[in-house]
């Protein structure tokens, strides 16, 4: 197996596959749930609009796919500083039975100095995802753009209690970047490593993903790399991935990269 069949073999067990579209229907994420499972392997997770988080569970459940995680978004994808609005609707998320809800952090007040109003939304989310569901704080480093400043955020949300830090939304002109990905892996180095990171938008290729995953080793290590820390966001990555392998059939049992 070459380098990129491998990463891709990786990169499979780490894919949280993604619609987020206007056009979204119950149909669309069930036939998104029947992609998740593959000759190459299953995905971690598939990520919905909350609306669609019982159609999700309930063709994972027909599947006997029941281990593929439903993950949804909630302050998405504007990033709003109403801490009030984003707990409530990841409260919703939560009762309506989503295992991981992906918020996004209030970066436009953040980069009008307002620091504090990060902590508080992250820390109000948190509370309401309490320990079985986990958050992933969605930093939009596109629009940050700095790099001290996306470190400074990594951190914010790391300490408000993030499960993970996540780089964008997909709905910005600059998503994730390796650049971006260096400050938010150093940051969650500097905190301990138990904050897990989430590449999205932009990772369209094996070759994408054999970058992340070396930078992501060269920072913390190999064994850092599963899936309960470490996530790739995608829509169409997931073809590409199973094109890589050439119609192989790798085993993708391994849990570390």
């Amino acid at each position: 197996m070459t380098d990129l069949e491998r990463a891709a073999c990786y990169g499979i067990q780490l894919m949280d596959l993604t619609t987020l579209s206007e056009d979204d229907t119950p149909e669309k994420v069930q036939a998104l749930c029947r992609q998740a499972i593959s000759d190459a392997g299953k995905t971690a997770a598939v990520c919905i609009y909350p609306a669609f988080i019982q159609s999700a569970k309930a063709q994972l459940k027909a599947l006997n796919a029941e281990d593929i995680l439903v993950a949804t978004v909630t302050n998405f994808p504007h990033g709003n500083d109403n801490v009030d609005s984003a707990v409530a609707e990841t409260k919703a998320a939560v009762e309506a039975g989503a295992d991981e809800v992906d918020v996004v952090f209030p970066y436009r007040a953040f980069l009008a100095g307002n620091e504090e109003v990060g902590a508080q939304l992250v820390r109000g989310c948190k509370d309401a995802c309490g320990d079985k569901v986990a958050l992933k704080v969605i930093l939009e480093t596109g629009e940050i753009k700095s790099p001290e400043l996306i470190k400074k955020a990594s951190l914010i949300a790391i300490n408000a209690g993030a499960d993970f830090i996540k780089t964008s939304t997909g709905k910005v002109p600059v998503n994730a970047t390796l650049e971006a990905a260096e400050q938010m892996l150093n940051a969650i180095k500097d905190t301990g490593e138990t904050c897990g990171f989430k590449a999205a938008g932009g990772v369209k290729n094996a070759q994408d993903v054999a970058d992340y995953l070396a930078l992501t080793q060269s920072i913390l290590s190999s064994e850092w790399i599963t899936p309960a820390h470490f996530r790739f966001g995608a829509s169409s990555l997931l073809g590409n991935l199973i094109a890589t392998l050439n119609n192989q059939q790798p085993s993708v049992q391994s849990t570390g990269y």
